[in-house]
Parts: C-alpha cells; structure tokens; sequence
C-alpha cells in the first residue's frame, strides 16, 4: 500500500468521525435544532401519555383483568416497548406510554377497547376477538396488478378451527365482522379458509385498513373497557439523569482511551478511533430506528461502550504474540486479525443468538433490551474488524513500521489455575450458599427473600396537590425523602401531571394507618392539603405473563447459545461448561440483591440479560486458545490436558482483565455521578463484572477440564 493511500484512508476515517460526531451531537441535543432530532426517550426520562379505563363489567375476575392487561400491553409496544399496563383499584386499568404526548391522537389510535365478534350471515357469532392472535394492514396487488388495501389476519389454533368450519359453511355468503353491536366490516368469504390466517380486503385506502386492523387487535381483549381519564405526565427522573449519564460517558470515553493508548501505543489510537466510531453510529442507529431509550437503557448502551473496546484488545493481544514469535509488523497485523477471528465472531454471535431469542419471544422492557444489545454487538465487530484494521494499515503505511509502537507479548510462565480449582469452587460455592441463606432468613422475617419492587408485586399510588409546581430535582430532594422516612423503602417513584401541580407518587403497599401517617408528614412539612390526597392500589407493571415470557427467553436463549457453542467446539463440554458459568454467574447476582437488599425490579432483569452477554463472551475468548492449543498437541492425556488449561488461561488473561478494567471504569463512573435508580442498576453490574471475568478464569476452564477428564472420549 502507498503512503499517499494510507493518508487517504486516515483522512477518510476521520471525516467519518467528525461526521458522525455532528450528528450525534444534534440528536442528543436538547435545544435549537437538536429538538427535531431527538431520540425517543422513555417515561422515566421524558414523560408521555397515560390513560386510566373503567372496566364495564361488574366484579370482573383476576383472571379477566391479567388477561385484559397482558393483552392491552401487547397492544400498546407498538408506540414503544417500554409502554407499561397495570392495574389500578379494583377495576381500573391504566396505560403508560412514553415519548408521545398527544393523549387525543393515542386514543384515537388505539380506539375504544370493546367486544369483538365475528358472525355468520344469519347473526350466530362464531368467533369473538379472543380468538385472533393479530391483525396488520397491508398492501397487495390483485390478479390485474392494482393495488388492493387489505388486513392480514393470524388466528390462534381454537379460532383457525372456528373459522374453518364457518367459512367452509358460508362460501359466497356476506359474514360481518361486528364491534360493539356495529358492523365494522362485511366481508364476503370467497373460498374455505382452514389455515389459520386470513385476508380481508376491500378497503379503499390505507388509513382504513389499519383502523379495521386496529379495531380488531383492540377488540380480542377480554373486558369491555371505557375511558375514564387521560393526562400527560412528566418525566420521573427528567434531564438530570441524561446529563450525568453523558457526563459519564464522556469521562468513561476520554479514560479508556487514555488506558488503551498507554497500554497498546499505536493500536490504542486506532482502537480509540474505532470506539469513537462506535459509539457516534450508536446514537444515530437508536435514533433512526426509533428505539425508546430509558434509563436501563442509557446504563446499558454506556456499557457496551465498554464492552466495544473487547474486540479489539483481543486482536492487538494476538498481534503482539505474532510481533514476538518473529514475524513483521505487517505480517502481525494480518495474521492477528485472522486468528483473533474465530473468538470475535464466536463471543459476538452466542450473545447475538440470545438477543435475537429475547426480542422474538420477550414482552417490554426485555424486547427494547434485546433491540439495544444486538445494536451494540453488531457495531461493535463492525468498527473492530473493518474501522480498526482500516486504521492500523493506514498508521502502518504512513510510517509507523517499528514493532516498538505496536509491542511484543512477554512469555509468560502459565499460572496453575487447574491446580487450585477445588479452591475456586469452594469460594463460589460459599458467596452462592450465602445468598440463599440470605433469602432464607429474609423471608423468616417477613421482609420476602429478595427486596421487590412495586415493578413485580404492586403497590399503593398516591396522588396529591402539592400546591405549587415543584421540579423533578425539588421532588427528588425535598418530598421523596419524606415519604421513604414514612414507607421504609427506597424505590419511591415520582410523577407530574402536566399542567397541574400535581404529583403521583408510587410506593409499596401501604396500610390505612401508613396513609394517614404519610398524609400527616405532607400536611406538617410541605403545607399540603390533606383533602387533595387521593391514593388507591395498583399491580403490578412487570406482570406474571411477562415475566414467564421473559424466563422462557432466557431458557430457550440458553439452550440456543448451548447448542451453538456444542456445534461451533465440537465438544458438549465446552457448551456445558459455559452454561454452568453463566449459573454461576446469575447466582452471584442474586447472592448480592438478597444481601445488600437492593431493589428487584425491571433493572434486576436488565442486569442478568447484561451480565449473561458479558460472561459467555469472556468465556469464549478462552475456550477458543484452548481448542487452538489442542491442535498442537498429539497424544492428549490428563497432564497435557492441564497445561493447555493453564497456557491458555494465561495467555489470555491479560485481555480479560484489560476489557474488564474498561468496562468496570464505565459502570463505576455511573456509580458515581449517575442519580439513584441509575446506582441501582450499576451496583449489581459491577459485581457481576467481577463475577463474569472470575467465571471465566476460575470457573468455566476448570470444569471444562473436570468434564473432559471424567468423562473422556474413548479414543480420546
């Protein structure tokens, strides 16, 4: 390559940065042109839409209500996935929705919830909207190529039956589609349809089509339901807890490219280029795709900042053995990215494969997770495979060919980590047996065995007049305290009412007397008047439904990255032994929620999905030099076996510390300078930080290498 070349690349690159450096800058902008160019943010950071309905039924069943809730929430993911469902009083519902603020234009959208039925030529309903799974608009073209407006029916396995036999019966007849006692649509059935979806047409434009289709989706819910108010509500947190996430984002970012470059000299610039890349196409990426952002999701993206920095301490890890067995710097450099290949691409995939199982089968906050983590995970082996090595050549060309600027890889004597395994396993075992016995004395005490939120078990909604128009910080300061002196509990959450002085408040379970108490403590220091005060319970907003959806993601995410890894090494025991690692892992989490008593709602979820994504991919990273340093070896027997364990623990230890130092730096600093609910969520992923790279070393390998022993191949 020429050197003219080379500066031409640089220069290319750093257009590139500069350009989406711009850009990110006016997307996260809060003011002139930025506001038109803002990402989607959540209820907690940005306020939206709620809106409460009245069930028309009289004494509906819980069943009725978690049914209806379950399916209201399917319903509302479409304007985000953070939307949450959950009830209020005895026979109230209530929907929030963020980044929206037109409450009028959501209603419209969503329509009326009401029945839904679809009968036969003679008036008999066959089916109701229980059994419809989804409805969509859509645009088809006819057999003379015009375009016909159309809505695509999915029914579930009892309605495709239904429908079948009512279609079948019914060839050329006229059956309606009737909502709330008014036809909707009266759509001739032209042939038997038995498949289990269907096509309805004859809508004149699109707009009707996906208010048929709206109507339909809204009618499958189980209780009729009428509006009974609608506001909209301002942040929780407010831009407090954007600032200082970006503030520590941008000391995080300036920190890790101070260690990288120190560390890995002139890779280190290419890898802070690269990230810097990364993290601009991150932003723009969210915001393109419309993603709602909330606060688990600002802790999560500034965690894959972190994270991006893995791949390529991996491949400047692989360079430097290379400088050292002899070869050129040119030779190194393309050497290091082929070999650093297979444990990128099998690390970034394992988690990709989960993400893509979390957004398929997960509900709410896990899909808008998912969403989150495969962004980062693809960007990130973009910018390390093509960005970094773009840049590496570049340097190299225009004349940095020395190999003191790119560094050698000290032999190292391996470290007897197989030896001490028993040690390992004794340790883990204890912080493991703590937790539970940790769970089992808080639930002997009537505390629960894990702190739950409001999220999962509900609570007590309090709305007051507080008689002047406090700001979120006013809250977080002055009235929050006082309330957790009355509850005993932390996880206190704030609402305003827009255009009121308003403010709700959300707290655990409270008894008749703790109300009078809290209303005594408004009364007597904030000068409240107690005749403002309304409160009424509400479940919970993280439902049974949706944490089954999210159990059977993780499970099904599991059993995929097991049968991955089994395929990818060729060997069980490796896929084996990764999983046990990630267990291991989530135990030690919730060895520290149980200790330290640390709130358990959607962040605790958050945590674990994040937790399981860093963890197999550390683990990998090791498996990978093991399977390679196995092909070295002819005769394969327990003393060899315990030397590749160890070589390759050791020769890769100095990249798992490395990405754990950076990571660790990016959490820590959230810690620091985030506000509360943000040193919630980093607390636990510090821990599991450590937990993930101990895993790794301590853990994984060393049952890898108890399987392996115990349970050899014979021709092994």
């Amino acid at each position: 390559m020429k050197k003219s070349k080379g500066v031409a690349i640089l220069l290319a690159v750093l257009l590139v940065l500069a350009g989406l450096s711009y850009y990110a800058s006016i997307i996260l902008s809060s003011t002139g042109k930025g506001e038109d160019k803002n990402i989607k943010l959540g209820l907690d950071l940005a306020g939206g839409v709620s809106i409460t309905y009245q069930v028309e039924s009289e004494n509906p069943t819980s069943e009725q209500m978690k049914d209806t809730i379950y399916k209201l929430q399917k319903r509302v993911e479409g304007y985000s996935t953070e939307a949450s469902v959950y009830q209020e009083g005895d026979d109230r519902i209530t929907v929030e929705i963020p980044g929206v603020k037109d409450a009028n234009k959501i209603l419209d959208e969503l329509g009326k919830p009401g029945s839904l039925e679809f009968r036969d030529p003679d008036g008999n309903v066959y089916m109701t909207g229980n059994d419809v799974k989804d409805a969509q608009a859509a645009t088809q073209q006819d057999n003379l190529g015009n375009k016909q407006y159309v809505v695509q029916l999915t029914l579930t396995d009892e309605g495709a039956q239904k429908f079948a036999d009512a279609t079948t019966a019914n060839v050329g007849k006229v059956c309606p589609i009737v909502y709330d006692d008014e036809a909707i649509s009266t759509p001739r059935v032209k042939e038997a349809i038995t498949g289990g979806s269907a096509v309805i047409d004859g809508m004149s434009s699109y707009e009707e089509a996906e208010t048929l289709a709206s109507n339909i989706r809204i009618g499958s819910l189980s209780l009729e339901l009428s509006e009974l108010q609608s506001q909209i509500v301002a942040a929780q947190l407010g831009t407090e807890a954007i600032s200082t996430a970006l503030k520590a984002a941008a000391i995080g970012l300036a920190l890790i490219a101070v260690f990288m470059i120190a560390y890995y000299w002139i890779s280190g610039v290419a890898a802070t280029i690269a990230l810097g890349i990364y993290t601009t196409m991150v932003v723009a990426v969210i915001y393109l795709f419309e993603i709602t952002l909330t606060l688990p999701g600002i802790a999560g993206i500034i965690l894959s900042i972190g994270m991006a920095v893995d791949a390529n301490v991996i491949i400047f890890a692989r360079i430097r053995e290379e400088i050292a067995s002899g070869k050129t710097v040119s030779t190194a450099i393309k050497t290091g990215f082929q070999k650093a290949l297979s444990a990128i691409l099998d690390g970034n995939i394992t988690t990709l494969i989960a993400a893509a199982v979390l957004a398929f089968k997960g509900s709410g906050f896990v899909k808008g997770f998912a969403y989150t983590l495969a962004i980062g995970i693809v960007l990130s082996m973009f910018t390390a495979l093509v960005v970094t090595r773009l840049v590496l050549h570049g340097l190299y060309v225009i004349g940095f060919r020395d190999a003191k600027f790119y560094g050698r890889q000290k032999e190292r004597r391996p470290m007897h980590f197989i030896a001490k395994r028993h040690v390992f396993f004794i340790i883990s075992a204890v912080i493991i047996i703590a937790g539970f016995v940790g769970m089992g004395v808080n639930k002997a005490n009537g505390k629960g065995a894990l702190n739950l939120s409001l999220e999962f078990v509900g609570g007590t909604s309090t709305t007051v007049d507080m008689g002047k128009d406090y700001t979120l910080a006013e809250l977080d300061s002055e009235v929050i305290p006082l309330i957790e002196d009355v509850t005993g509990d932390s996880s206190v959450q704030a609402q305003k009412v827009e255009g009121s002085t308003q403010v709700v408040f959300k707290t655990r379970s409270l008894d008749l007397d703790e109300r009078e108490q809290l209303n005594t403590t408004l009364e007597e220091n904030l000068g409240v008047d107690t005749s403002t005060v309304s409160s009424t319970n509400i479940s919970s907003t993280i439902s049974g439904e949706m944490t089954k959806d999210a159990v059977w993601a993780v499970v099904i995410a599991t059993i995929c990255m097991l049968v991955y890894i089994w395929f990818r090494f060729k060997d069980i025991r490796f896929a084996t032994s990764a999983i046990l690692a990630l267990i291991h892992d989530v135990l030690v989490i919730l060895t520290c929620y149980s200790l330290l008593r640390l709130s358990v709602g959607s962040t605790f979820i958050a945590v674990m999905l994040t937790i399981i994504g860093y963890s197999i991919n550390d683990t990998i990273v090791i498996f990978d030099r093991i399977r390679e340093n196995m092909h070295l070896v002819r005769n394969v027997d327990k003393e060899s076996l315990t030397e590749i364990a160890d070589r390759s623990i050791s020769q890769t230890i100095s990249r798992s510390l490395n990405t754990s130092i950076t990571t660790f730096v990016m959490v820590f600093l959230l810690y620091i300078l985030g506000v509360a609910s943000i040193k919630d969520f980093s607390l636990p992923l510090m821990v599991g930080i450590v937990s993930g790279t101990y895993s790794s070393i301590c853990i994984a390998t060393e049952l890898w290498f108890v399987f392996k022993t115990r349970f050899a191949k014979k021709n092994a």
